[in-house]
């Protein structure tokens, strides 16, 4: 099961601090919207440069347009997010461009009606992999279990969860079995961000 942290933050230096803390205990980096808002696509460039050999994902949340495409990889991202609310046609042209420009896109299920026809879609539209995000809320396990089950019986894909998960979730959320889980401020805001990565990479790795 593979770990990615979330760098959805305002502050690029502490995003970078952090970053560096738990470079070697997880698989991947996603950089948030926040900071592509923040500091523009330079940062992209930053973060390929002190992490060379990281695999990262820009959480990009593409709706419509491929005219950013080209420039997200000239900075060597590996992936983007494209939103599984779109119209099947323009996530086609998404993906289409992206695999051009060497992207992979993790289709991101937040905003689709139909998560379960959206997972089962995704790769005929050329997608690489699924983003389940929903908050994990003990009063609401049912419904939260029940989409999970839905989502993952219909994909043929790699399917990642995000759900807001800690370390009161976290026993709860691995028996789904997703293939990576993306965790974001219960590492990066952290007193220490390290140990609590290796937490997670140690359970995770299991």
């Amino acid at each position: 099961m593979k770990l990615q942290i979330s760098f959805d933050m305002a502050d690029l230096d502490q995003a970078l601090i952090v970053a560096q803390q738990v470079v070697d205990q997880c698989d991947s980096f996603a950089i948030g919207n926040t900071l592509l808002c923040t500091y523009g696509i330079e940062l992209l460039r930053v973060f390929r440069t002190k992490f060379p050999q990281k695999t990262l994902l820009l959480d990009t949340k593409l709706a419509c347009n491929t005219d950013i495409i080209p420039l997200i990889a000239q900075t060597d991202m590996q992936w983007i997010t494209i939103l599984a609310g779109s119209p099947n046609e323009t996530i086609r042209a998404l993906c289409k461009e992206a695999h051009k420009h060497n992207l992979k896109v993790m289709l991101d299920l937040f905003d689709s009606s139909y998560k379960a026809q959206s997972a089962m879609e995704a790769k005929n539209l050329g997608a690489d992999a699924l983003l389940f995000y929903q908050p994990y809320q003990q009063d609401l396990v049912l419904n939260f279990q029940d989409t999970w089950d839905m989502i993952k019986s219909n994909a043929s894909l790699p399917l990642y969860i995000s759900a807001e998960i800690n370390r009161e979730n976290l026993d709860s959320i691995i028996p789904l079995k997703p293939h990576g889980m993306i965790i974001g401020t219960s590492i990066t805001q952290a007193k220490d961000p390290s140990s609590e990565a290796q937490y997670y990479y140690n359970i995770l790795k299991g």
